[in-house]
């Protein structure tokens, strides 16, 4: 039996949307996970009331889940965005009004793990000066994520899908890593390995996995094509999470894969259900 020695968590902005924000925790509960993670899911506040902040809370520690990763906000997410953090003007400006909310409610849960999405390319706006307001912007999250002695993360989108967005290669991700790392002296900078968007870019996953392991802080899933749960495609879940895993990751693996046209909860047929808690 594979996946013995992998710890799940469940993303609650794509698994469970059937189901409105609040209730999602408690099904991911009933479903045998114990850790989850989310995108920002207030999409048009980057900043909410304190209220909706707490309820949120409170479904989370009522079900019995724990928050494993957060992004940053992002701007429409699902949706034509792809981040916010490199884009000049009000989306940035939201984005660093967001980093003290989102690091004080995640932290409040115990989790200090935080994706922060780059943002796509805007059309007029010379890409040298997106890529210096995005170091900007970054360097300001890793000072601030530091104070919970946190980590925050870089993802590789793929190309296919968001066609605008500069970070569409694991190498990419990796210098924007380094670069980050290099600027604010803290190291706390990783690498966010999803291996649906490497496989659209048509990357060579075993040769990323070899490569990067050691600049990974989280590895998300989803099987290619169609980005459905594993084993609706036909990517080797088994030997690359062993693989990842022979390298020495250790962290979480995110499932961030859509349900298909079924409850969400039918779509965990391929993991027994011992299987399913955090270790």
């Amino acid at each position: 039996m594979g996946f013995t020695d992998t710890r799940f968590n469940v993303n609650l902005s794509i698994l469970f949307t059937e189901l409105p924000l609040l209730e999602r925790p408690a099904a991911a509960r009933a479903a045998g996970f114990t850790a989850v993670e989310l995108w920002w899911p207030w999409v048009d506040a980057p900043t909410p009331e304190r209220a909706e902040l707490d309820a949120l809370r409170d479904a989370l520690r009522d079900a019995g889940t724990q928050l494993t990763g957060l992004n940053f906000y992002a701007g429409q997410l699902p949706g034509p965005d792809r981040g916010a953090l490199s884009v000049p003007g009000v989306e940035s400006e939201k984005f660093r009004a967001n980093v003290p909310v989102a690091i004080e409610f995640a932290s409040s849960l115990g989790c200090t793990t935080f994706n922060a999405l780059y943002g796509n390319r805007v059309e007029g706006v010379d890409a040298a000066e997106q890529d210096a307001l995005a170091l900007e912007n970054l360097v300001f999250a890793a000072r601030a994520v530091a104070e919970v002695d946190g980590t925050l993360l870089i993802e590789a989108l793929n190309a296919p899908e968001s066609p605008a967005c500069p970070i569409v290669s694991a190498p990419k991700a990796i210098e924007v890593v380094d670069a980050v790392n290099a600027a604010s002296g803290l190291d706390n900078a990783r690498f966010l390995m999803d291996l649906y968007h490497l496989s659209m870019n048509g990357e060579d996953l075993e040769e990323v996995i070899d490569r990067y392991t050691a600049k990974t802080a989280h590895v998300q899933i989803a099987d290619n094509p169609g980005r459905g749960a594993p084993g609706t495609g036909s990517l080797d879940f088994v030997a690359l999470l062993g693989r990842l895993k022979k390298n020495g990751y250790d962290g979480f693996v995110g499932l961030e894969y859509k349900p298909g046209d079924a409850p969400s909860a039918s779509s965990f047929a391929w993991l027994p259900a011992p299987l399913r808690a955090a270790q």
